[in-house]
């Protein structure tokens, strides 16, 4: 079985995050620079079996997309062309850099680490994933 990743998905930034091999549980990878976000994945997969993609789709509370979709949307597709046999999937990415930023405080890290923009994109990614988790679990437990 391969991992899940998730992909919170920036114009400069992107952080990453991944599960376990059995997908008990989701942890933050890295950060990288956005440009090279593609060549990232590709070694990454190498080394790494991953089986499904899920990608923070930015929305408003109004329910309409955030400006970042219109990024976003591109990169998918070229995730695609590149990744043909790795399924993506969009997820709603609402309130988790406020929640990354929560769970900063309440972990007790210091006021500098809170204001790097990197590890926030990181820890954004792993809430996605680990929301993307339960809710596969909730449905599961549902049908």
């Amino acid at each position: 079985m391969g991992r899940l990743l998730a992909i919170d998905y920036g114009t400069k930034r992107t952080g990453l995050a991944v599960t376990d091999p059995l997908r008990i549980i989701a942890t933050g990878l890295t950060t990288v620079p956005t440009h090279t976000l593609l060549t990232y994945l590709k070694d990454y997969f190498g080394k790494e079996p991953v089986d499904y993609v899920i990608i923070g789709m930015p929305k408003q509370m109004n329910n309409e997309f955030s400006e970042n979709m219109r990024h976003i949307e591109p990169f998918v597709k070229k995730f695609g062309a590149q990744f043909p046999h790795i399924p993506i999937e969009y997820y709603d990415e609402r309130f988790t850099s406020v929640i990354a930023q929560r769970s900063m405080i309440e972990s007790g890290m210091k006021k500098k680490d809170r204001q790097n923009k990197a590890i926030i994109d990181e820890i954004s990614a792993t809430i996605i994933l680990q929301d993307y988790m339960e809710s596969l679990t909730y449905k599961n437990k549902n049908l």
